[in-house]
């Protein structure tokens, strides 16, 4: 008895009992049937499906600055955010890109990891005041004052910080689904509904999944401007630095790799998920993904920052400054908005009473 106890009904869940008449096990809640040997087969494939994820990672932390390099390069720091720049040694002053406020040369950098390589700039200050013009065009709602081009008071090219991961990717998945069937006669209509418990297994190669490594900068704004084409990096050098500024990452990798096997867990059950098709309904019941080969390595990517200020409210845009995305939030014309609001709401009337009088008058 404490055998047969030990299974499941596969549609609800419920204990099931051996049926005499039917000679198989039979659901005490549903009335669903099972072959035993088809009930022993379902739990040694659980038995053998791996249920525990492995999220281990290689984080590449060799890369050490030259002499050279500390001796061309300088420190910025915001005393207002606390933000750290690196500079080229003749850069004499600059502002914070994330709050605008004047930064204090802090000294040579030292002691940082260096960055393994970078993505260097495709566009420039121009085409990042033209993104923003582009960005613009068509805002209706916009004060007047906003879109005109002197009202941008600093646009700055960055490099801002990354972490990107590789890794190999196992997994296993069950899910839970059904087919449904309906026929009827003369008397009545009929539903089969049949129970499929379904395994997929795989393998997945990630390259390359970023994740931002400045606390001062959102991460769904940097996601927001990606894809970056990293087949275009090149190995870090000094020199791509002239006539830009970068930013010192400040999130180690351990405190990324969480964002990164976020994206990878779902990009991963996603794609497995789209290989059960034929059901009317599926429903994840477990998982399992380790990863294998896996490296973090530190990067740099360029960014266009652009800061204003309306009314007193500070507004900064970002635009990749490989592929040109832009992103940011507008200011909306408060007085403008009302009266589009009233048009409407007179439009709405004229034409909700007008057909409503028309179609009286017809009648």
């Amino acid at each position: 008895m404490s055998e047969i106890m030990e299974f499941k009904c596969l549609a609800c869940g419920s204990p099931l009992v051996f049926d005499t008449q039917s000679q198989m096990l039979k659901c005490t809640h549903c009335d669903t049937t099972y072959d035993k040997s088809i009930l022993e087969q379902y739990n040694q494939e659980i038995e053998n499906t791996p249920t525990e994820d492995d999220f281990s990672w290689n984080v590449n932390v060799d890369q050490d600055w030259t002499d050279v390099e500390q001796s061309n390069l300088r420190v910025y720091v915001c005393q207002s955010c606390g933000g750290q720049i690196v500079a080229e040694s003749t850069t004499i002053s600059t502002h914070c890109p994330y709050c605008d406020n004047p930064v204090v040369l802090a000294g040579q950098i030292q002691g940082d990891l260096k960055p393994s390589y970078l993505i260097p700039f495709k566009l420039n200050k121009d085409q990042a005041i033209a993104g923003l013009n582009q960005h613009l065009t068509g805002k209706k709602l916009l004060p007047a004052i906003f879109k005109d081009q002197q009202r941008i008071e600093k646009i700055r090219g960055i490099y801002v910080p990354f972490w990107v991961f590789d890794a190999d990717v196992d997994a296993n998945m069950q899910f839970r689904a059904n087919r449904v069937r309906k026929w009827s006669d003369s008397k009545y209509i009929y539903t089969e509904v049949s129970y499929f418990s379904v395994f997929r297994s795989g393998q997945i190669a990630f390259e390359k999944i970023p994740v931002d490594a400045s606390s001062k900068i959102d991460d769904v704004l940097m996601q927001s401007i990606e894809p970056f084409n990293i087949q275009e990096a090149v190995p870090f050098n000094v020199g791509y630095l002239s006539g830009f500024l970068a930013d010192r990452y400040d999130e180690p990798a351990e405190k990324c790799i969480n964002i990164a096997n976020q994206r990878l867990e779902e990009s991963t059950k996603q794609n497995i998920r789209s290989t059960v098709v034929g059901y009317q309904s599926v429903i994840p019941q477990s998982s399992s993904i380790k990863i294998s080969n896996s490296a973090a390595n530190y990067v740099l990517f360029p960014v266009w920052f652009l800061n204003t200020n309306y009314e007193d409210k500070d507004y900064t845009f970002v635009m990749n400054g490989q592929t040109g995305r832009f992103i940011g939030d507008l200011p909306l014309d408060k007085k403008l908005a009302l009266r589009y609001f009233f048009i409407t709401m007179m439009i709405s009337f004229i034409i909700f009473y007008g057909g409503a009088w028309l179609i009286h008058f017809l009648l």
